[in-house]
């Protein structure tokens, strides 16, 4: 039968109503409307549901069956629509988030607390991994989404940019690198440096970078933890290239960040499975890293910090 949920009210309304006028005025529908919907009812169902008169309206004996079964099942389906839109609207629960360590150290803590303000019946469950970790992670649903270094040629996950921020050159105070404001890739030419190693999703683009710009440097140490560049810096085993995120340097170290050019940037990239729908406190974590990220990017343009 091609009976619609819409014909099925109108009829209850008429039998709650004894009218077509007053039913019409409680669902707000014409007469005429209430009147067609109810013959095109009875048409699909090859029954007659109403006795009309002149002057009132009459449930057939199939109609009364119809109604009183009806109203209990609407009344069902009605609470059941309220109570997936309540879920909807739930700002709840426990949010699984991976990132990559250099995002966990120096963009999550504002999100963490951003979104404890904003969310406090949302718990967040920070986890500091390597960038393949991260996306293994979300592929296997260990994690709601993750945060991640792009660009990402995978064709199973849903991505959305949320920052793009420069690789800077990392060097002592007293290197002759620091006399310059601006530093040109190709004067890293013959220099050793001290680079992250794989597990970091920035490696492969500095690699890019380098090679595009021709530097011939010699690469003396691959470290895991983004933190240990900066004393392998201050003791003279290299310099190195990091991104923006990375700052502010840590205090009291004779260390200090230029601006590279040509400008190559990373972008920080939030990343869930593909056709698979967040929950919605995981939704309102995502929308708050974004927001957060947007922020960020707003002081860079107000008060550079390199």
């Amino acid at each position: 039968m091609n009976y619609t949920l819409r014909q099925l009210r109108v009829f209850v309304a008429v039998a709650q109503q004894g009218s077509f006028s007053q039913a019409g005025q409680q669902i707000g529908l014409s007469q005429s409307a209430v009147s067609h919907s109810i013959k095109e009812l009875e048409g699909e169902m090859g029954i007659r549901l109403l006795d009309r008169t002149t002057r009132e309206v009459m449930l057939t004996e199939a109609g009364e069956q119809l109604a009183s079964r009806l109203e209990r099942l609407l009344e069902e389906l009605n609470t059941t629509l309220l109570d997936v839109r309540s879920y909807g609207q739930q700002r709840s629960g426990t949010v699984r988030v991976a990132a990559s360590q250099t995002i966990s150290a120096h963009l999550m803590p504002q999100c963490l607390a951003a979104s404890q303000q904003n969310y406090p019946d949302i718990r967040i469950m920070l986890r500091d991994r390597p960038q393949q970790w991260v996306l293994q992670s979300v592929r296997n649903a260990e994690v709601d989404f993750g945060i991640v270094i792009g660009p990402l040629t995978v064709e199973d996950f849903t991505c959305e940019p949320i920052l793009d921020e420069p690789f800077l050159l990392l060097c002592r105070q007293d290197d002759p690198l620091a006399a310059e404001q601006i530093i040109s890739w190709k004067m890293l030419n013959d220099r050793a440096l001290v680079l992250q190693d794989y597990t970091s999703g920035s490696r492969v683009l500095i690699d890019e970078a380098l090679r595009a710009q021709q530097v011939r440097a010699e690469i003396v140490q691959e470290i895991g933890h983004p933190a240990t560049l900066y004393p392998m810096v201050e003791a003279g085993i290299g310099i190195s290239i990091l991104p923006a995120l990375a700052l502010p340097l840590p205090r009291g170290r004779p260390l200090l960040v230029r601006r590279m050019v040509p400008e190559i940037n990373r972008t920080i990239m939030l990343v869930r499975r593909k056709n698979r729908s967040l929950t919605p406190a995981a939704e309102a974590i995502w929308q708050e890293v974004r927001q957060q990220a947007i922020l960020l990017t707003q002081q860079r343009r107000i008060m550079p910090a390199f």
